[in-house]
C-alpha cells in the first residue's frame, strides 16, 4: 500500500485563490533571488505566507516573507523587506506597499483588482470556492455508525451533520470522497436486539408475554410482525437461542431501514454500509492481525492488573493477544482477544480500518461522539502501524447537544417514549434549521439547541440571517428587472458589465470579504473544521445587510438607480456575487439557498 502526505507542512496544496496567487509570486521571486546568490532557503520558503491582515486598516494583504527568510540571505528582516517592496509594487493590481515593525509587509491593492474578481465569481456561481488540488486525495469519511438497535435519536444528529458537511467540504476542495457507515452488528447488542424482536414476534403470534427488557420501544412492534409473518407459529417452538442466527440479520436489516429513513430526513445518503460481522466472517480480523504481527506490533502477553483490583484475590493474569499501543503513546497495550479467545471490538475495528486502507484511501476521517475520545490514541496507533505514517487518519469528536424549549430540557419522544428522535426535531423545525444550527459551534464544543430561538426571524439566528441575505439579493434582482425590463440580468450578462463605479469603502470592503471565500474553504479543510464556513457566511451576510442599511441614508450606496442603467447593473452584479458565495457555502452545508422568505 502506498500513502502520500496529506497536508505537508501547510504548504500550498491548492491552485489558486488570490492570496495563494501573490504568495506563489513572492515565493518564486525569493527562490530566484536565493539561487542567483547560491543560497538554499530550505523549508523556510514554505513558511512564506500572504494572508489578509488581522486589522483591515493595515491594508489588503500582509506577508511575513522578510521575517522568515532573512536569515537565509544573511540580512536584517527590515532590510530584506525594503528590497522586496520594489518587487511587490511592480505586481499587477498592487497600489502601494508598506513596511511595518521589524519587517512585516502590508500590501494595498487597487480598486480595479477587487472589481475584476466579480466576473469570476459570477461565472463560477455556486462553484466559486471549489479548489483544484495538485494531488486529489481518495478520502473515506465514516460517520454516524450508530448501533443498529433502534431509530436515531437527536444525540446522533450532530455527528451525522458534521460528517456529511465534512464530506461536502472535502469534495468542494476537489478530493474524491466516499461516505461510509459502519454497522456494529457483531456484538452482544445485536443479539439483544434479535431477542427483543423475538419477543415482539411472539406477541404478534398471540402469546401473552411481557414487553422486551433490552429494547422495549414500540419501533420493534412492526419488526415483530414481519418476523411473525416470515417464520410463522414455528417461532413459538423451542427457545430463542435456536432462532438467533435466523432472526438477527432480519432485525438488523429492519433497524438499518429505520436509520436510513432518519438519515434521509436529515438529507444524508451514505455511499457504503459496511458490516462488522461480514468483516469478521470474511477473515479480515485474522488478515489484519497477521499483517501487524509480522511487523512486531502484536504479541502474546498479559495485561496489567486493572485499577481498583489491586486487592482482588480472584484476579489472575491471563495471556492474550496484545497490540503495542504504548509504542504510539498510549498508556497501556490493548487486548485483541477476550478471556474466551473471541476477538475484542478493538480487533474488529483494526480489521475495518485495515480494510479501508486496502481499498486505497489516502485519508480516513472518522466523526465520532465525544464519549469515544479515550479510544482515539489506540486506534491512531493501529492506523499508523498499518499505514506507516501518522497522518493517515483524522478523528473529529462531536460534543453533546442540549435540546431546550423555553430554556427547559426536552427529554421525551413521540416514537419511543424515552428519547427525542431525529424525525421529531426535523418535523418541528425543518431540515435546514437542524443542519445549519449543528454547524454553528466547533464540533468539540457543547451546543444548545433551543426550539424557539432557532426558528426566530432575528439577526441572532444564523439560519434566518444567512438565508435572508440570499433572499434579499434575489429581491433586489427582481426589483432591478422591474426597473429595467429590457436589460439582461443573468449571471453571464452581469459578468460583462463595467464595475468601475463600485468605488465606495463599503462596497470594496464587501468585495474583499467575498474574495476570501476560496481561502476559507482551504483553511477549513486543512483544520478539519467545517463550522468555519458558517462564521464566514455570517460575515458575508452581515456585510451585505450593512451595505443595504447604509443605502437608506446614502443614495449612492443604493442598489437600484432607475435613472442609471450602468450603475444599477454594476450594483446588481455585486449583489449577485454575494448570492453566489452564499449559495456556494449553503451548498456545502447542505442547506437550501431560498430566493424568498416566508
Amino acid at each position: 500500500m502506498v500513502f502520500i502526505p496529506i497536508f505537508p507542512s501547510k504548504q500550498l496544496v491548492y491552485n489558486m485563490h488570490i492570496y495563494a496567487h501573490f504568495q506563489e509570486k513572492l515565493r518564486h521571486h525569493l527562490q530566484e533571488k536565493a539561487q542567483a546568490q547560491g543560497l538554499d532557503l530550505g523549508q523556510n520558503l514554505a513558511r512564506v505566507m500572504v494572508e489578509p491582515p488581522r486589522d483591515p486598516a493595515h491594508g489588503c494583504m500582509a506577508t511575513n516573507a522578510a521575517m522568515v527568510v532573512s536569515k537565509g540571505f544573511g540580512m536584517n528582516p527590515r532590510a530584506l523587506a525594503e528590497e522586496l517592496k520594489a518587487f511587490l509594487e511592480g505586481l499587477e493590481g498592487v497600489a502601494n506597499v508598506e513596511i511595518a515593525g521589524p519587517g512585516f509587509i502590508n500590501l494595498r491593492l487597487k480598486p480595479s483588482f477587487w472589481q475584476s474578481q466579480i466576473p469570476e465569481i459570477l461565472c463560477k456561481d455556486a462553484d466559486y470556492g471549489k479548489l483544484s488540488p495538485q494531488k486529489p486525495l481518495n478520502v473515506n469519511v465514516e460517520y454516524v455508525s450508530v448501533n443498529p438497535t433502534g431509530p436515531m435519536h437527536v444525540g446522533h444528529s450532530r455527528v451525522a451533520v458534521v460528517g456529511d458537511v465534512m464530506s461536502n467540504l472535502m469534495e468542494k476542495a476537489g478530493h474524491r470522497v466516499t461516505r461510509e457507515f459502519y454497522i456494529n452488528d457483531a456484538g452482544a447488542q445485536a443479539d439483544k436486539l434479535a431477542k427483543s424482536a423475538y419477543v415482539r414476534a411472539c406477541q404478534a403470534l398471540g402469546q401473552d408475554v411481557s414487553d422486551p427488557e433490552d429494547y422495549p420501544g414500540d419501533y420493534l412492534i412492526p419488526v415483530g410482525k414481519v418476523l411473525a409473518e416470515k417464520f410463522g407459529p414455528d417461532l413459538l417452538e423451542g427457545d430463542f437461542e435456536a432462532w438467533l442466527e435466523k432472526l438477527r440479520p432480519v432485525a438488523i436489516e429492519a433497524m438499518m431501514d429505520l436509520i436510513k429513513e432518519d438519515l434521509q430526513t436529515l438529507g444524508i445518503q451514505h455511499d457504503l454500509f459496511t458490516s462488522e460481522r461480514s468483516l469478521v466472517e470474511a477473515g479480515k480480523v485474522d488478515e489484519a492481525v497477521k499483517s501487524l504481527t509480522a511487523k512486531d506490533f502484536i504479541y502474546k502477553g498479559t495485561l496489567p492488573r486493572p485499577k481498583g483490583a489491586e486487592d482482588d484475590p480472584d484476579w489472575t493474569p491471563q495471556e492474550r493477544l496484545l497490540f503495542r499501543s504504548t509504542h504510539f503513546g498510549d498508556d497501556i497495550d490493548r487486548a485483541l482477544t477476550k478471556e474466551d479467545d473471541r476477538w475484542t471490538y478493538f480487533a474488529s475495528d483494526i480489521a475495518y480500518h485495515y480494510d479501508k486502507c486496502q481499498r486505497g484511501f489516502d485519508l480516513l476521517i472518522n466523526v465520532w461522539g465525544a464519549d469515544h475520545g479515550g479510544y482515539i490514541k489506540r486506534l491512531e496507533g493501529a492506523i499508523e502501524a498499518i499505514a506507516g505514517r501518522k497522518d493517515a487518519m483524522k478523528v473529529i469528536l462531536c460534543n453533546m447537544v442540549k435540546f431546550l424549549k423555553d430554556g427547559e430540557p426536552v427529554t421525551m419522544s413521540k416514537r419511543s417514549g424515552t428519547f427525542i428522535s431525529v424525525q421529531d426535531v426535523v418535523e418541528e423545525v425543518g431540515q435546514d434549521v437542524v443542519r445549519l444550527i449543528m454547524m454553528t459551534r466547533r464540533n468539540d464544543a457543547p451546543l444548545d439547541f433551543d426550539f424557539k430561538e432557532v426558528t426566530e426571524k432575528t439577526k441572532d439566528n444564523p439560519v434566518f440571517y444567512i438565508q435572508y441575505a440570499h433572499a434579499r439579493a434575489h429581491s433586489l434582482l427582481r426589483a432591478a428587472k422591474e426597473a429595467f425590463p429590457k436589460v439582461d440580468f443573468d449571471l453571464n450578462a452581469l459578468a460583462n458589465v463595467d464595475f468601475s463605479t463600485l468605488q465606495s469603502e463599503e462596497e470594496l470592503a464587501t468585495l474583499k470579504i467575498l474574495c476570501q471565500w476560496p481561502r476559507q474553504i482551504e483553511q477549513a479543510v486543512e483544520a478539519f473544521e467545517p463550522h468555519r464556513l458558517v462564521y464566514a457566511l455570517e460575515e458575508i451576510a452581515g456585510a451585505f445587510h450593512a451595505l443595504w442599511t447604509a443605502g437608506k441614508e446614502n443614495t449612492i450606496l443604493r442598489f437600484i438607480h432607475p435613472e442609471d442603467q450602468a450603475r444599477t447593473q454594476a450594483k446588481i452584479g455585486l449583489v449577485m456575487a454575494i448570492a453566489c458565495v452564499i449559495r456556494s457555502g449553503l451548498q456545502v452545508l447542505g442547506v437550501q439557498a431560498v430566493e424568498e422568505m416566508r
